[in-house]
């Protein structure tokens, strides 16, 4: 990962989901011009399995929606078939793939509010 999280973090992009103290999940929203864009999501490993992941995609949905977008922006590896079908099952829909700084991805939207 080379992604500035310390600007992110003074952006307020991103947000984490913690218990007693200790963080179980990490996500980072990025405003663009069409979509809010879900850049990153991440469940520790303690935590997957739990229901988390779902609820901080849900979290980012609401965050977009009261941004005032109209829809949710995301990508994942193609090799993560699990993450593909996950987010499928929650109403996100393939937009396309593409090669991307050498990793094979699957570009996928969801519709807000429909």
């Amino acid at each position: 990962m080379l992604d500035d999280y310390a600007a992110l973090i003074d952006g307020s992009r991103v947000h984490v989901a913690e218990t007693d103290g200790v963080v179980k999940g990490v996500l980072v929203l990025i405003p663009q011009d069409s979509a809010m864009l879900l850049d990153n999501v991440a469940v520790a490993p303690e935590a997957q399995g739990s229901g988390l992941g779902r609820l901080m995609l849900a979290f980012a949905e609401q965050a977009a929606a009261e941004a005032g977008y109209q829809a949710v922006t995301l990508y994942t590896n193609e090799a993560m078939t699990e993450n593909v079908a996950l987010y499928m099952q929650l109403g996100y829909r393939e937009t396309h793939r593409a090669v991307e700084k050498g990793l094979r991805r699957v570009y996928m939207c969801k519709q807000l509010g429909l």
